[in-house]
């Protein structure tokens, strides 16, 4: 079902390895020129415009784009108890991990008299997305919220997408997460339409945000490259995928339902098995012919599957397994060898790592206590999954007094004088005229 690539006997550069393992074709440049018009829209629109890109979109007329608060409580009253107690543990986990990510504000004595703090502010308001096209997450509402408010953010607002089967207002689970955690401005509204609300706010509506998180599809990716600039963003999410560094040591069955767990998110899901051991594949392979059918998504996970995005990768040695991760750079990396734990501390590229059989990516989903908001497409060489940090900024603040300032006003006309920019330099020499 997994095509097979064969990278023995190679010893490849990063860049060299990433061709080898492409990813699924995403043309963001085209859907940003699609959602053109729909940016437009909204940026000079009012609410029955937004009314009418959901029936456009999503087939279904809100009666009012802000969901009010008695739909949020009746969610939560109605919500079965036994999500509402799954929804409670991981929401209780998740804030573990997260208030350890807090910053404390430092002090730097750079000189006598001369100071520099830098203090961790939150943003003042947030707009958080969470999907709701094939499957309902009400572990996303979790995953944005929570950091938000450990972070200490004023404003937060929720955006969803209307569903035709609850009457033009988001999925019910989601609305019942968002009023589980005291969140009460909730917007029934989904795609590039969402993310423009929150980037350009309209009047009678909603507030203007100044950063906007949360997965979503092309159009949603598309909308928040656009939009970077009037708003911060958290990054442009691309279609989920898994890679799982394994050796003979690994169970197939493991490997096999991990690769479908991700798989079921969509057909453009990619799920990679990278491995030293040519008989693993063969099980894996026989566990997925016998499991995919008999999953409720089957039909989307074998086109996942079989898609150029997804396959298995046989290597030398697990160290050149560990070269071929850290180039893939997963979301996900799962590592199911014998030395897991020592394997896992070469990792440097990835969204998150789960180590050894009983750490699968689906514990992260939900109940870990980890993010699982996290890069997509190979920017976990560069970016860092969702944290509260997201929703904070440093700010330093300078104070000198007058004898450090003394000291150190040669130094800073002199680089701007190397500079050509004299006035800087004379900023700082007017002050002498009045010591």
């Amino acid at each position: 079902m997994l095509r097979r690539v064969d990278l023995r006997g190679k010893h490849l550069t990063k860049d060299q390895y990433q061709r080898e393992l492409p990813r699924a074709t995403l043309d963001v440049a085209a859907a940003m020129v699609a959602i053109e018009p729909i940016l437009h829209r909204v940026k000079t629109g009012n609410e029955s415009d937004l009314i009418a890109l959901a029936e456009q979109f999503d087939g279904v007329k809100p009666a009012s784009i802000r969901v009010p608060q008695s739909a949020l409580d009746q969610a939560l009253a109605e919500l079965n108890p036994e999500i509402r107690t799954a929804l409670e543990v991981s929401a209780d986990r998740i804030r573990k991990v997260h208030a350890s990510q807090k910053r404390e504000e430092t002090k730097v004595t750079v000189v006598d008299g001369g100071v520099v703090s830098e203090k961790w502010i939150p943003v003042d308001r947030v707009g958080l997305y969470v999907p709701g096209g094939r499957a309902v997450y009400p572990s996303s509402v979790l995953m944005n919220v929570i950091p938000a408010q450990i972070a200490e953010v004023a404003s937060i607002a929720v955006a969803s997408p209307p569903q035709v089967d609850n009457g033009g207002l988001p999925h019910p689970t989601i609305l019942a997460a968002c009023a589980l955690l005291g969140i009460t401005e909730v917007y029934a509204i989904g795609g590039a339409q969402a993310v423009a609300l929150f980037a350009y706010g309209m009047e009678g509506v909603a507030a203007k945000c100044d950063l906007v998180t949360g997965p979503g599809n092309i159009y949603v990716a598309a909308a928040k490259r656009a939009l970077r600039g009037i708003i911060g963003i958290d990054s442009e999410a691309g279609p989920t995928e898994i890679a799982i560094l394994a050796d003979k040591s690994a169970i197939a069955a493991d490997v096999a339902t991990d690769l479908i767990s991700q798989a079921e998110h969509d057909v453009i899901a990619a799920a990679v098995l990278v491995t030293d051991s040519s008989e693993l594949i063969d099980a894996v392979h026989v566990e997925l012919e016998k499991r995919v059918p008999l999953t409720r998504h089957s039909d989307r996970i074998h086109t996942a599957l079989t898609g150029i995005q997804s396959a298995a990768v046989l290597v030398d040695s697990i160290e050149q397994g560990l070269d071929v991760v850290n180039a893939y750079a997963a979301e996900h990396l799962e590592i199911q060898t014998l030395n897991a734990g020592t394997d896992a501390l070469k990792i440097r590229n990835a969204g998150a790592v789960f180590i050894g059989r009983f750490s699968p990516v689906s514990l992260g989903d939900y109940s870990a206590g980890s993010n699982h908001v996290l890069p997509t497409g190979g920017c976990a060489c560069h970016s860092s999954g969702l944290s509260v940090q997201s929703f904070l900024k440093g700010i330093h603040y300078i104070e000198y007094a007058e004898r450090a300032f003394t000291d150190i006003a040669p130094t800073v006309i002199t680089l701007a004088n190397a500079e050509d920019l004299p006035a800087h330099g004379e900023a700082i020499s007017a002050r002498f005229e009045s010591l």
